[in-house]
């Protein structure tokens, strides 16, 4: 009898044991020490394989690392997969649908997520939650936030609801949806249930944080209040890293440190170690740390690796090098994580060495292919248009400007006049004429436009036989006289070209002696126009001197 009371008694304690380790298992997820989850939860499965909250949660550490691969999702579904043919687990399949929904497989992942619900009769907190937590948190791409705010709201409703995290899930939910309001409120119910809770002290920073540097005062003093309730919580340190890695390197250095003593050491502490050298501007030094890293990574480095070292090696511009990085790093990176930025960077680096101008032509408009913002595209194009223009290959430059003008929505004067202007510094005149043309007609009344068809159109017509410039130059006068200071070089270039037509082609010198009075009442020291004016002076059959188009 004492036998069997030892023995349950055993069990008892086995049982508390293993309560104890998933929760400590779910407190690593928490501070989003992803390995360490993951060890805690696979010795649970290892040990006990019907345990199917031990389970889920293994398969959640796969899935949730910010650098989650291939391998890590194959996986977490086969673990699944496995758990579901035994049994009709409703938490197990919240998280086979929570791997669909990755995949893109939006509308089995819906189904399994109603199965699950109907299964487990919509009172399962546990199943909410990860309904929830796979359609809502930031890193959902396929998730609907809208569902799952629907499903949250319904776990807060059961009873014994206490649950902190799911006040959290709510709010990000709110914040895809862009309701930054109930976002907030939802992070506050959060604390009502554990004041000390620092994950939502955390994401309130992140609403304020999202709104700008006004908001500074407001998510710096919520993420000192999440560092006072938790100490250990790293990802407020890995935050303010980032925030200060641009601004404040010394400071970005003290928080990676706190950062790091909070977190499992992994593939990515060499590599941030690397990046806190390129902060500093020691690009050399990071350049061998990551080369240390790389080593140290076997054959599979951490792909960030490879794009470290090309943007230090741009730095240093070494464009073959940063070349051959950035080739390395869009191999090895999963391209979802590519971002619009490094393919321009790596553009502009294979205008540097000839014979890549079309590759970087089709990176560019990969670039643009990714983003969805205007002025991010705009800056895109204008880098490369910037590019070619140092070149003094103009030409190409106006080509990418043009599609400047192209993907705006309202693009302004400067813009069409810039595609224009490099146009006629390449010598395509007729362009030139087309773009300023489309610049009078969305901008009238503006002489620069019109001088510049003028002086394109005289370069076509350089007899000036066909009067194809006539139009516009005499366009440029009448505006132009109306800020006859502000426009002198267009007034004066346009007083010019009459002079030359009346005298030359229309044999008219009464009418050209008036156009060079008007340019010397503009500027009466002005060389041009007075051996303009002694040419007409003289006999007729000796004429007057031509003036040549006006070069920029």
């Amino acid at each position: 009898m004492y036998k069997c009371w030892f023995v349950a008694i055993a069990l008892m304690l086995l049982n508390a044991a293993n309560a104890q380790t998933l929760e400590d298992g779910k407190k690593f997820l928490y501070y989003e020490r992803y390995n360490s989850a993951k060890d805690v939860f696979q010795k649970i499965v290892n040990t006990d394989a019907n345990n199917d909250e031990a389970a889920y949660w293994l398969g959640q550490s796969l899935i949730r690392p910010d650098e989650r691969t291939d391998k890590d999702l194959a996986d977490a579904k086969a673990l699944y997969q496995s758990k579901l043919a035994s049994n009709n687990s409703t938490l197990i399949m919240a998280g086979i649908a929570h791997i669909e929904l990755i995949e893109g497989k939006i509308q089995e992942a819906r189904n399994h997520f109603e199965a699950a619900i109907s299964l487990s009769q919509g009172k399962s907190i546990a199943v909410l939650n990860a309904i929830g937590f796979a359609n809502g948190n930031p890193d959902a791409k396929n998730g609907d936030p809208t569902y799952a705010i629907d499903k949250l709201q319904q776990a807060t409703q059961l009873k014994k609801f206490n649950d902190p995290d799911v006040w959290v899930n709510l709010g990000d939910a709110y914040r895809k949806t862009g309701d930054g309001g109930n976002a907030i409120l939802s992070y506050q119910a959060a604390l009502t249930l554990n004041p000390k809770y620092a994950r939502a002290n955390f994401r309130i920073g992140k609403v304020y944080q999202s709104q700008g540097r006004s908001q500074e005062s407001i998510f710096m003093e919520q993420y000192q209040t999440a560092i006072t309730n938790d100490p250990s919580y790293a990802p407020v340190y890995a935050n303010l890293f980032t925030y200060y890695y641009e601004t404040d390197v010394t400071k970005a250095a003290e928080y990676f440190e706190k950062w790091m003593s909070n977190s499992d050491v992994d593939i990515k502490t060499c590599y941030y170690r690397a990046s806190l050298k390129y902060a500093q501007g020691f690009f050399t030094d990071a350049i061998a740390k990551a080369n240390e890293c790389i080593a140290a990574g076997g054959a599979s480095p951490y792909p960030n690796l490879f794009g470290l070292k090309a943007n230090a090696y741009n730095r240093l511009k070494d464009s073959v090098e940063a070349v051959k990085n950035y080739a390395e790093y869009f191999k090895r990176q999963s391209p979802d994580k590519i971002t619009s930025g490094d393919y321009v960077e790596y553009a502009k680096n294979l205008l540097k060495i000839p014979g890549n101008e079309v590759e970087a032509g089709l990176i560019v408009e990969k670039a643009v292919s990714l983003d969805s913002i205007e002025s991010n595209k705009v800056q895109y194009y204008k880098s490369i248009a910037q590019a070619y223009e140092v070149k003094k290959n103009f030409k190409d430059a106006a080509d990418w400007y043009s599609k400047i003008v192209s993907i705006k929505k309202s693009p302004s004067k400067f813009d069409i006049n810039t595609v224009g202007f490099n146009y006629y510094k390449a010598g395509a005149y007729q362009l030139a004429v087309d773009a300023f043309t489309m610049s009078t007609n969305k901008f009238p009344g503006d002489p620069y436009a019109y001088n510049m068809i003028g002086k394109a159109s005289w370069a076509i017509d350089t007899s000036m036989t066909q009067g194809l410039a006539n139009n516009a130059f005499q366009k440029t006068i009448e505006f132009g006289a109306t800020d006859s200071v502000k426009y002198k070089p267009q007034l004066m270039t346009a007083y010019k070209y009459f002079v030359a037509y009346y005298a030359n082609i229309m044999k008219d010198k009464p009418t050209a002696m008036s156009y060079v009075d008007k340019a010397l009442a503009l500027d009466p020291a002005d060389a041009e126009a007075n051996s303009y004016k002694s040419a007409l002076m003289v006999p007729e059959k000796q004429g007057a001197k031509k003036p040549s188009p006006a070069k920029n």
